[in-house]
């Protein structure tokens, strides 16, 4: 069997296909898998790094804003989206895929749209509350649309094709025991509070997170508590966090880092988990299982995030504060009031692992097998 994936600009759309080619590859060792994304985005080092060839192609982003600058950026994006699909089409040649799957953002029309006109079976999913506008072009054609929140199904003209089939995370999120990851990274018996706010940081975010470092140290460090600053605050963040009078190197119960590369390990072992809300964190939190403050990024299309927060929400699995209400004391009370309310915690925990599909890759490789077969 050949498969294409194609997906890119975030994580969040990269790593559910690198997840579900892990499994194909698990289930068929011979089956051929290529991805195909965008020119100097995320992709180009995720999907090598995990094992998988790549072909990138010429990316556009479509603004939506009215203004002089983007009408001019989407006309220059035209020639793009035209190059991107001549190249799809000739990478679909080359390869003879018995299935096409996109993951989501702008990166995944091209091969998406040129595998319908050429007729290979194609299929969409969608990870967040709300359709992107990839998904959206390319659902009509499709032959199977899958969505990660069966809220989200709704927004579909075309019902029948409509699945969901949660969203496919790495295995280690599944199977990592809290125990072993506590034991793993030495932790003593206090709370572990992890934070993080994406890549590249959101500054107010981290500038909250300084305050509510301070105020851990003015209480005597009753937490053990990571941090991962982004690109962009690890910039500056250091020299902020020492002007409230936080020592580092001394205070070993707080950990400040550039990015957290285990993240499984420290989301089974965290007590509380601080984070935005994306779909891949919404999804590794909730098969984890871990308590979590969900704050939405305001800066999203279609304010995606809160719509991810509040279906979360709704089902018992977090609490939900918007940017606009956070500072280091309010995060710093809402982890205490966490804390020491153990049977919401326990609640929670049962409604995130209930609302979880940790099958949800083998049913959207199983669903990938029957396209194949057509």
């Amino acid at each position: 069997m050949n498969v294409i994936f194609t997906c890119g600009g975030t994580g969040g759309h990269i790593n559910p296909a690198i997840a579900l080619a892990n499994t194909l590859r698990q289930r068929d060792p011979s089956c051929r898998i290529l991805f195909i994304g965008s020119v100097g985005e995320m992709e180009e080092q995720l999907v090598p790094k995990a094992g998988y060839e790549i072909r990138c192609l010429p990316g556009s982003r479509f603004f939506r804003q009215l203004s002089f600058k983007n009408i001019k950026r989407n006309v220059q994006g035209v020639g793009k989206i035209l190059s991107a699909l001549n190249g799809a089409r000739k990478i679909i040649r080359e390869f003879k895929p018995d299935v096409i799957v996109g993951t989501g953002g702008y990166a995944s029309f091209p091969a998406l749209f040129m595998g319908s006109r050429m007729g290979i079976p194609t299929c969409v999913h969608e990870a967040n509350a709300v359709p992107g506008l990839a998904t959206r072009l390319a659902a009509g054609s499709a032959d199977r649309i899958l969505v990660n929140f069966a809220e989200s199904g709704k927004a579909y003209k075309q019902q029948d094709k409509v699945t969901c089939v949660g969203m496919p995370v790495r295995s280690e999120f599944l199977y990592t025991k809290r125990a072993d990851a506590r034991r793993e990274l030495g932790l003593d018996e206090r709370p572990l509070i992890v934070s993080a706010f994406g890549s590249l940081g959101a500054k107010s975010m981290n500038e909250a997170m300084a305050e509510f470092m301070k105020i851990e140290t003015e209480k005597g460090l009753p937490f053990q508590h990571i941090h991962a600053t982004g690109s962009y605050g690890w910039e500056w963040m250091p020299e902020l966090v020492r002007s409230k009078g936080v020592d580092l190197s001394a205070d070993k119960s707080i950990d400040m880092r550039e990015y957290i590369y285990n993240m499984p390990t420290l989301m089974a072992a965290a007590d509380v988990f601080i984070s935005r809300a994306g779909a891949s964190s919404c999804n590794e939190i909730a098969v984890s299982g871990t308590p979590c403050i969900l704050i939405p990024s305001p800066n999203v299309t279609d304010n995606h995030q809160e719509k991810n927060a509040r279906i979360v929400e709704s089902r018992g699995g977090c609490v939900l504060l918007l940017e606009k209400e956070c500072t280091g004391q309010r995060l710093y009370d809402e982890v205490v009031a966490l804390l020491g309310d153990e049977e919401k915690c326990r609640a929670m925990r049962r409604a995130l692992m209930e609302s979880s599909m940790p099958d949800s890759a083998d049913r959207i490789c199983d669903i990938i097998t029957e396209l194949a077969k057509k």
